[in-house]
């Protein structure tokens, strides 16, 4: 089962966290939306943070699946769930593989789309570099500039320096896990046409990564199913907005949530 973190209580919010970190990405937001009537839990995905890998192929199908299993663990039978960059892919695999347990869905600085060639071989190159290396140390500088905006790079080291260490301490085996895992990923933009709950799309102003263009395909495609669609805009913030700007996304989430988790 899963490792995970829950804070509060009331309508069950599950969060997860991107690629290559673990749960304590949500850190920042686990008080304030406890606190105001809401059952948060955070887990670490497969592999990282106090989870362990999973036998068997890459596929954030499995992933999904261990999502799934820990809101048996925790008796929900819904809730509401969401995720960031791959934690955001996951939420598409669970609309995929178990729409049914899904009350709503955040979908934070992520994308529908599936990778692209050239993308999916990028990810498969650096699965075999840090298994080479043993350790996904040599990866952090690489990543940091895609993954923080330009304005955190600028004027927040402090999260930059988070940033950097949160990625060498995740453990190789889990970084290639989930490469491969998210090369494989479909287009999602039909699971999102078929889902017709309350989702939010949530993205950072100066996300490299998944910018405007994505979220606004990803709303597109929810409100073209009859989704109740909000997009919110994190300013300053680039792809890890709950890190970059944790005050502002946990106001875009309690903000949704009132209306969402009724």
């Amino acid at each position: 089962m899963l490792h995970y973190i829950e804070t509060g209580t009331g309508p069950a919010v599950v969060l997860l966290h991107a690629f290559p970190m673990d749960s304590a990405l949500w850190a920042a937001q686990r008080r304030p939306v406890g606190q105001a009537g809401y059952r948060v839990i955070t887990p670490d995905l497969p592999g990282f943070g106090g989870s362990a890998l999973p036998a068997g192929a890459p596929s954030l199908d499995v992933v999904a699946d261990e999502v799934a299993g820990l809101l048996d663990h925790l008796e929900l039978e819904r809730a509401i769930v969401g995720g960031l960059s791959m934690g955001g892919y996951v939420t598409m695999a669970m609309l995929r593989r178990h729409p049914d347990r899904l009350a709503g869905i955040v979908l934070a600085d992520t994308k529908a789309s599936a990778d692209a060639p050239q993308a999916a071989a990028a990810r498969l190159a650096m699965a075999a570099e840090v298994e080479a290396a043993g350790s996904s140390v040599g990866i952090a500088d690489g990543m940091i500039p895609n993954l923080l905006g330009a304005t955190t790079r600028r004027t927040r080291p402090a999260v930059v320096e988070a940033v950097r260490r949160w990625i060498g301490a995740q453990p190789a085996s889990a970084v290639a896990w989930a490469q491969r895992a998210m090369a494989e990923r479909p287009d999602s933009l039909p699971d999102l046409r078929g889902f017709g709950g309350p989702v939010l799309v949530l993205y950072g102003e100066e996300d490299a990564i998944s910018p405007a263009s994505d979220a606004q395909a990803m709303a597109a495609a929810a409100r073209a199913g009859g989704s109740p669609t909000s997009v919110m805009e994190i300013p300053g913030a680039g792809h890890l907005s709950a890190v970059e700007d944790p005050a502002a996304v946990s106001r875009a989430l309690l903000g949704w949530l009132r209306t969402a988790a009724r």
